[in-house]
């Protein structure tokens, strides 16, 4: 499922990792210990994401904030796309992130 998603636009590496850290599998044109980077980059992002969310419902009382449904870092070249434990590093000019996310939401859920 993770190597369907290279056949996006822009998408040149897609990774998968647990909760405690750990690098699971990954694909394209990074070597293993810059999947494994990417991976690590990943969880803790996630985990600030979520420190983040659970505040602002916390401050707000508003519902709905949690948990988030994905991230996006965004710069001049290249973008790192997540959601759950999956992460895909895209060439921010090539690819379409609407599109991007949805297939990393669907491959999420198997």
């Amino acid at each position: 499922m993770l190597k369907r998603l290279l056949a996006l636009d822009g998408v040149f590496a897609v990774c998968q990792f647990r909760d405690d850290g750990a690098f699971v599998e990954g694909y394209g044109m990074l070597d293993d210990a810059q999947m494994q980077r990417l991976a690590r980059f990943a969880l803790e992002y996630k985990r600030m994401v979520q420190g983040n969310a659970d505040q602002l419902s916390m401050f707000t009382q508003m519902r709905g904030w949690t948990p988030p449904g994905g991230w996006i870092v965004r710069a001049a070249q290249g973008t790192v796309c997540s959601v759950g434990n999956l992460a895909a590093m895209v060439d921010t000019r090539e690819a379409r992130l609407n599109e991007v996310m949805e297939e990393l939401k669907l491959a999420s859920t198997y």
